[in-house]
């Protein structure tokens, strides 16, 4: 995780803990929405995926940025929703689609081309960032 973190913290220019944060909400995301066997595969391939995974998972059901993810949620839910917890952390939409780059191409090299794609056929909206 700390070489993830580090690549995604030096491309769009933000703090470890920014990033850290980025990459639970995805794969959060991942988590409610694609198919649980592919992500499962896929957080798993990561070291230390899955405790980023659940730290974001626990944020996102309490405080304030929990508050902020139902709202989001009622507004647009699905990658729309998500979008809206990764501008909450203070990203653009620039930073965001890099970071959907970024993590989708460190997936595939974890977990493989074929976990990725099954992600990705389960959830079209992500082909924009693999």
């Amino acid at each position: 995780m700390e070489e993830l973190v580090a690549q995604l913290g030096a491309k769009i220019g933000v703090s470890p803990d920014v990033a850290t944060q980025a990459i639970g909400a995805v794969l959060a995301f991942l988590e409610r929405e694609g198919p649980a066997d592919a992500v499962s595969k896929l957080v798993d391939s990561i070291s230390g995926a899955r405790e980023v995974t659940n730290e974001a998972m626990n944020a996102q059901s309490g405080g304030f940025m929990g508050m902020l993810a139902g709202m989001v949620g009622h507004v647009g839910g699905g990658i729309a929703g998500l979008g809206g917890q990764l501008m909450a952390l203070g990203l653009d939409l620039n930073q965001i689609q890099a970071i959907g780059k970024e993590l989708f191409a460190y997936a595939e090299k974890e977990a493989g081309p074929e976990v990725v794609g099954k992600i990705v056929a389960e959830i079209p909206e992500l082909g924009q960032f693999v």
